[in-house]
């Protein structure tokens, strides 16, 4: 057996010997990556040439990473010498760039943006020099670098004068933008149409660019239509409310009939983005019958056009609900519901989700997420005192769903639906109990901070999701919930926070593991503290918080009672935090563990900031007898290190926007006088 042992020792030994030997291997091929004299040669630039000389030598004969270094330092060279930068160096940077890579084309797109939106000025030769470069490069065979190419002169228009707009851009355009050109090509026309058409006046835009919208809008290629589409948003409002009636509408009509789904989506965005320049006339006669026929045609075949219709729904039916009738009020009601139920089907008052296949069942999903979105929006839609009899089922619908993702999106909503219920808020407390339970994480903790009263069941389920998500590993969703219960105090009692809350977040604060949780559990309580209105109750959570913490047997709750103190000291007045945490911060000084003298002495400045003079002298006596006491006594060099730091400190204190905070400080204990002196409840809300 001991021989057997020795073997594996023997071979493991010899494993390693190999793995070492190996390693030698590795460094031959880093050794022949260095450069040969040779190279370093060619990458030598002479030294007693000028910035200007030296771009152009390194442009001509240099590197390809020397190439790239001088076009990322060409805005330098303009504000240094604009004049012999365009005559010498601009000139090289358009030869390079007919042979340059990605990396070098994509380089010079940022370097000559940054040239056109820089405070320089430039004389008309520059600009034209630089947007002969840009408007070259649009038709780059990459793809990606004329996208770079393009977004740099669309960046650019907006720095630029009318009249180079009209000369360096406008001019090429029209070639550009007919049908014998590449479709990248024309789409570029398409977005560079939109972006002029903000800087030129409307009788402009009408004689100049509409017949190149127009021609745009009929081409050939459904992605050239739906480009140009998008764009009629820009051209409308740079050409005024009659235009846009007269022009711009019928080709909206035209578009959102065309054969391609993503153009009639297109049209659709671009008509709901308009809505506010079209009249009643044009809203009841034209726009209604255009998007019920495109809200049924998607129902009924076009799955994908239905995610963005059900992400816009909210707006459309407020952009249009001025000029409906009751009809047609409630038809776009209906089919909002319809929408909400799309890919379910409901037994015994459950919604399960329809057997289809994955992907059309996520396109389900993200229909009724979308829908959940809009809810607060369709409550208003439909009238508040309307929701019973016209979306509750809807609502309760939603907060069912199968998928974790349509029920969340309902729970962060929910707020907004309690503030228009007002009164009849009742209608949905079943439903915050739901959400509130709710098997995932993900939903439950959303809802805690809606402000409820007379909910049935509600501490029993906020208890039970601090229980689940404690019990989880995901620590963050934890630390979240600890977080909205801060708004605790709004929503139930002071007795119930005190019989059912507080022992918990002294539970999470000794014993849990995970620090920010730790953290956010003592701020929850410094906040539950601060709102409780009996004083023989704060006296009580005072005198725990100095057993369990400032006095804890742990260090690591000693160190939770300093956090706890930093909490306080933004949530208190000086005086209260003076009052009933100072001093016991201070005798820590004595504490036998040198993290938490440590993270006392990174303290005292804040808790200096507290005491005020000359009211609290005594207490400021107390805490320079701690700081002298540590530099006498104090053996740990880094406690040392840091009181002699806080020291220099306090002689360089200044007091800058003190007034603001006096005053602040003032409000802090007006409303801790106000709180105390309310002996009494508000009336009592059972759960």
């Amino acid at each position: 057996m001991f021989v057997g042992k020795m073997t594996l020792s023997q071979s493991g030994l010899f494993g390693q010997i190999d793995d070492l030997q190996d390693l030698t291997f590795i460094e031959r091929p880093i050794r022949r990556s260095l450069k040969t004299a040779e190279e370093i040669d060619k990458l030598t630039v002479d030294e007693d040439l000028n910035d200007i000389e030296r771009a152009v030598y390194l442009l001509s004969s240099g590197q390809d990473v020397q190439r790239a270094s001088v076009i990322v330092n060409l805005p330098n060279l303009v504000r240094q010498n604009p004049a012999e930068t365009f005559r010498r160096v601009v000139p090289k940077v358009r030869e390079v760039l007919h042979v340059a890579g990605a990396d070098m084309q994509l380089a010079a797109a940022g370097s000559f943006l940054t040239i056109l939106q820089d405070d320089i000025v430039l004389i008309q030769t520059h600009t034209h020099s630089i947007l002969q470069i840009v408007l070259l490069n649009l038709d780059h065979r990459d793809t990606v670098v004329g996208s770079a190419w393009l977004e740099t002169l669309l960046s650019a228009i907006d720095a630029l004068p009318k009249e180079t707009i009209r000369q360096e851009i406008l001019s090429p355009l029209v070639s550009k933008a007919q049908l014998s050109q590449s479709v990248p090509a024309r789409l570029a026309s398409c977005r560079i149409l939109g972006k002029v058409a903000a800087k030129f006046e409307s009788s402009v835009v009408k004689k100049d660019l509409l017949p190149l919208v127009r021609s745009l809008c009929q081409d050939v290629e459904y992605e050239v239509r739906s480009c140009m589409c998008r764009q009629l948003e820009n051209i409308a409002r740079g050409i005024g409310l009659e235009h846009t009636k007269a022009v711009v509408l019928p080709e909206l009509v035209e578009l959102a009939r065309d054969e391609g789904s993503t153009v009639r989506l297109a049209a659709f965005d671009t008509i709901i983005n308009l809505l506010e320049m079209f009249d009643s006339d044009d809203r009841t006669r034209v726009i209604f019958p255009l998007v019920k026929t495109f809200c049924e045609k998607c129902f009924k075949a076009d799955e994908a056009v239905l995610a963005s219709l059900s992400f816009q729904y909210g707006k459309l039916c407020h952009g249009l609900s001025a000029s409906f009738t009751d009809e047609q009020h409630l038809w776009f009601l209906e089919f909002y519901k319809k929408l909400c139920c799309l890919g379910l089907q409901h037994e015994n008052g459950h919604c399960e989700s329809q057997p289809y296949p994955l992907e059309l069942e996520n396109k389900y999903a993200l229909v009724r997420r979308n829908c959940a979105y809009n809810f607060p929006a369709m409550v208003l839609f439909a009238d508040p005192n309307h929701f019973l009899s016209e979306l509750y089922r809807t609502f309760s619908s939603l907060c069912h769903d199968p998928e974790i993702s349509v029920r969340r999106t309902a729970a962060e909503g929910f707020h907004e639906v309690v503030k228009l219920l007002g009164p009849n808020v009742h209608y949905v407390h079943k439903e915050l109990i739901t959400l509130l339970q709710d098997d995932s994480l993900e939903v439950g903790p959303v809802c805690v901070c809606v402000s409820q009263v007379n909910v049935p069941d509600l501490v029993p389920a906020l208890v039970a999701a601090e229980q689940k998500a404690a019990s989880s590993l995901r620590w963050r969703v934890h630390e979240k919930l600890l977080q909205r219960y801060s708004c605790l105090p709004r929503v139930i009692s002071g007795d119930q926070i005190y019989f059912r809350f507080l022992q918990r977040m002294f539970g999470i604060i000794t014993t849990n593991n995970v620090l920010p949780v730790q953290r956010e559990a003592a701020r929850t309580l410094c906040v539950f503290l601060r709102y409780n209105r009996k004083q023989e109750q704060r006296q009580e959570i005072i005198s725990k918080i100095m057993q369990e913490l400032a006095q804890g047997r742990s260090y690591w709750n000693r160190l939770r009672f300093l956090d706890l103190c930093e909490i306080a000291i933004d949530l208190f007045s000086k005086s209260y935090f003076c009052k009933h945490f100072l001093i016991q911060a201070l005798e820590l000084v004595n504490d036998p563990v040198a993290n938490v003298r440590y993270k006392l002495c990174h303290m005292l400045p804040r808790l200096r900031s507290t005491i005020r003079l000359p009211a609290d002298k005594h207490l400021l006596q107390q805490l320079e007898f701690c700081v002298r006491k540590l530099l006498c006594r104090e053996k740990d060099k880094d406690v040392v290190a840091t009181v002699r730091k806080v020291r220099e400190h306090f002689s360089l204190l200044q007091y800058h926007k003190r007034h603001e905070r006096d005053l602040l400080d003032q409000k802090k204990e007006k409303e801790e006088t106000l709180l105390l002196e309310m002996v009494r409840d508000q009336p009592c809300r059972t759960m």
